[in-house]
Order: C-alpha cells, then sequence, then structure tokens
C-alpha cells in the first residue's frame, strides 16, 4: 500500500467516523464521480466503471463493450496516466457533496417518523412570522399561527413544543412544531404522569382554548387507580408542572364516562348540574343548574360551557331553574288565534283565526276592539302563528263590555286621560312586517288602567 493510498483511506476513515458515514457509502459515491470525470476525456470509451479497493485504495479504471442487451462482451483497464491528479480533484468535491446529503437525510430521518412528539428547543430568534428553535442537529420552525397569543420567547429560554409536521428539502429536513396545538397537553401530561405513560391511565378527550385554559377527560383502566388524583399529584405537584410550562393556563382535570349524561355534568365542573336532559338525534344536552349555579357553569365569557361542549361532543344548552319555571308558564298561558295582516290601506291590523272583525293597532291599543265569537285578541299576547311572543312585546287585551255598556273588567279598560296613543311616526308599520310582536314593539304602546270610581 503506498503512502498516498494509505493516507487517502484515512482521510476517507475520519471523515466517515465524524459524520456518522460509512466508508463503503463515501467510495461509492466517489467512483460514480470519477466515471463521470473520466468520460469527458476525448479519448474514454462510452461505457466505463470505476473501482476503488477498499484495502489498498488503489482506483482503477476499466472501460466496456455492450451488446444490444446491455451485457457486457469484452472490459479493459484504461486507467488515464494523470488519473491520481483527477480523482483528488473530484474526491474533495465529491465527498462534500456527498457529506450534505447524508447529514440531511439522517436529520430527515431522525424526525420523520416523530410527528406528533414533544421535542425541547432553545430560542434563537424571534420575530413577527416566526420563531426558531433550536433542537441541536437541526432547527425547528414555530410558526406564528402556532403560536400562543400573549407569549413571548425570550431568546436563549428553553421551551417545549410539539411536532406538527416534518417537511424534507433541498436544504434539509423542515421541522414545524406548534405551542397552542391539543397534543401538547396530552405529551406533557405523558411525561409528569407515569400512570399515563404505563397505559393505566388515559386521556380520553382534550379541549383547549390556548394560554387561557384547558380540559382534559381522563379514565383509569385499573380500579384502584384513580385518574384524576393521579393527573394532579401530591398536593398538585404534576399538573403545577404543566402548569408552568405552559406559562400559567388553568387545566382542568374531570373523570370520562361512557354515559354521556354523566360525562357532561361533570365537563361542567367546577360547577355543580342538577339534571341533563340528552336530544340525541340532535345531539343538543340540556342543562338544568340552580340559578346560583347558572354563571359558574357558563364561565367567563361561555369559556366553561364552550370547552365542555368540545370535550363531550354534545351541543350544550344551560338553563337556570328559575328559566324552566318561568317557560313552563308561558307555555301554558291561553293564547288568541289569529294574525296580523296588511289590509287594502296598507295599515296592519289583527284578523282573528276563527273570523270575525278585524282590528286595528291603534284599536287594540286603545282598548276598543270588541273580541266576537270569532275568537278576536283575547290575550294581548297572540301574533301571527298563535304562539306566545317575548314578554316583551305583549299588549292588554280589550275588554268585552257588560250588558249597561260598562266594561266587567275595569282595569282593563283604560280611560281617556290614561290610555296613549302612538303618534304617526310612532305607529308606522312596515308592510312586510307581519309578526305582532315587533308591530306593537315598534308602536312603543304604553296602557296604564287604574279601576274606575
Amino acid at each position: 500500500m503506498s503512502k498516498t493510498n494509505f493516507e487517502f483511506l484515512d482521510a476517507l476513515g475520519q471523515i466517515a467516523r465524524d459524520k456518522g458515514i460509512s466508508v463503503e457509502t463515501l467510495l461509492d459515491a466517489l467512483a460514480n464521480a470519477l466515471v463521470a470525470a473520466y468520460k469527458r476525456r476525448p479519448d474514454a470509451a462510452e461505457e466505463a466503471v470505476v473501482t476503488i479497493d477498499p484495502e489498498s485504495g488503489e482506483i482503477r479504471v476499466y472501460g466496456q463493450e455492450l451488446d444490444e442487451d446491455g451485457n457486457v462482451i469484452r472490459e479493459w483497464d484504461d486507467t488515464p496516466a494523470d488519473f491520481g491528479r483527477i480523482a483528488a480533484q473530484t474526491a474533495k468535491q465529491v465527498i462534500l457533496q456527498r457529506i450534505r446529503e447524508v447529514e440531511r437525510d439522517m436529520k430527515y430521518e431522525e424526525y420523520a417518523g416523530r410527528e406528533g412528539d414533544i421535542v425541547t428547543g432553545i430560542v434563537q430568534q424571534t420575530d413577527n412570522r416566526y420563531t426558531l428553535l433550536d433542537l441541536g442537529k437541526v432547527e425547528a420552525l414555530l410558526p406564528q399561527a402556532e403560536q400562543v397569543s400573549y407569549e413571548r420567547y425570550e431568546h436563549g429560554a428553553r421551551l417545549k413544543a410539539y411536532i406538527v409536521e416534518v417537511r424534507k428539502t433541498t436544504k434539509g429536513p423542515q421541522i414545524v412544531v406548534s405551542r397552542s396545538h391539543p397534543g401538547l397537553i396530552k405529551r406533557l401530561f405523558e411525561l409528569e404522569v407515569p400512570e399515563i405513560s404505563n397505559g393505566i391511565v388515559e386521556i380520553k378527550a382534550c379541549a383547549r382554548e390556548p394560554g387561557h385554559r384547558t380540559k382534559i377527560a381522563v379514565w383509569s383502566n385499573d380500579a384502584n387507580v384513580d385518574p384524576v388524583g393521579a393527573c394532579v399529584g401530591a398536593r398538585g405537584a404534576r399538573v403545577r408542572m404543566v402548569t408552568t410550562e405552559l406559562r400559567g393556563e388553568k387545566v382542568d382535570i374531570v373523570p370520562f364516562s361512557d354515559d354521556p349524561a354523566e360525562f357532561v355534568a361533570r365537563a361542567l365542573q367546577p360547577a355543580k348540574v342538577k339534571e341533563v336532559l340528552l336530544d340525541e338525534d340532535r345531539g343538543r344536552a340540556t342543562v338544568v343548574v340552580h340559578d346560583y349555579q347558572l354563571s359558574l357553569a357558563i364561565g367567563k365569557e361561555g369559556q366553561n360551557a364552550r370547552l365542555a361542549a368540545r370535550l363531550t361532543g354534545w351541543h350544550i344548552d344551560i338553563r337556570s331553574e328559575s328559566e324552566l319555571a318561568e317557560e313552563a308558564a308561558y307555555a301554558q298561558a291561553d293564547w288568541a288565534e289569529g294574525e296580523w295582516v296588511e289590509d287594502e290601506s296598507g295599515e296592519m291590523v289583527w284578523r282573528p283565526a276563527e273570523g270575525g272583525e278585524t282590528v286595528s293597532a291603534e284599536q287594540w291599543a286603545a282598548g276598543e276592539a270588541e273580541p266576537d265569537a270569532g275568537g278576536g285578541p283575547a290575550n294581548a299576547d297572540a301574533h301571527s302563528d298563535g304562539e306566545a311572543p317575548d314578554a316583551e312585546a305583549k299588549a292588554p287585551a280589550a275588554a268585552a263590555p257588560d250588558a249597561e255598556g260598562e266594561p266587567t273588567d275595569a282595569a282593563a279598560a283604560p280611560t281617556d286621560a290614561e290610555a296613549t296613543v302612538p303618534t304617526d311616526a310612532e305607529a308606522t308599520v312596515p308592510a312586510e312586517s307581519a309578526d305582532m310582536a315587533s308591530v306593537v314593539a315598534e308602536a312603543e304602546v304604553s296602557v296604564e288602567a287604574e279601576p274606575e270610581g
């Protein structure tokens, strides 16, 4: 073995050890490059192959003659006299290029199968578009869309992030990470709670509003292990570590249940639920709570109810006891049947469902209407489709006179001084509106009646 070849192989082995590349890979890349360099010579054979002896480092070029099927029918040694100089120049370029390619491939293979994993990086650069995290061998990209609002990433700070995507580019792998993904919560709990990493406790569902609050539903496969207690830890140590990493984001841990009604009730914690009514066809859950628990169940700006709906997958409608009682009484009221229609003059009038004379808005407001057997406006809460309008749209019904021409209910017949008749501007009714509630509300009718002496 010559001194030159010995130094060549020694240098090649050193590069392979430092870069983590096999010597065979480097030799193969160098042989392919030498073939291309050989074919650029004017007297080169059309087909050639270069061999490099891994023991001695000797380089040989063999010209080849092929038949129509591509089989070698003749081969001869065609190594140029100055091929050593050509090989040295080519080797430098090829080895450097091959090293870069192999390093890129190795970095990509290292992170290609790690989507959904958690990594720790050091903040290198931050601007209004993205933040770069140094993961050691590669850099990770934290886009603005994957960041948490109000979080500020200082240069040199250590940060945990969730791998969303690994892209293969010509400049190497591009790793996209996230701080707002719900999967970050699950991975952080796996790091802090051994029962989750061992499979004893499972995180069944997770709902998150990044930077504000998170709800997770946990389940235990062992009856002797409390899933909530395992995630909270002694004196809240485990969940406190997760909250600290999330920079103060609150985490609610609720037990999972196979019963949808029970799961919905638990998801609304810390509020106490009295009853849950499920409409499985529409996917809606009506939750009844005590009056003093209503604001707690809804949460600040509806946050608690919104997270509970995401966690359970049900559309949640929260009602208090007093609201249900008022709705029940409202639904049982006796309503007049009819509708508001537009007459020939363009004025809105009340038409009873069973026939009879129509009543104008002024007559209705002044109490001059006389109900007949046709089902006139017996209750001012009636509207076009016969259902109860909102309480704000109610108007008093006219009292039926008795035989002497006096109202049977003195309170129902306002005097001229007490009856407020709307002006022309106030009584203007849109032609396209047929809803009694909107007509009365726009008329702003105010009737205050007192019993006559």
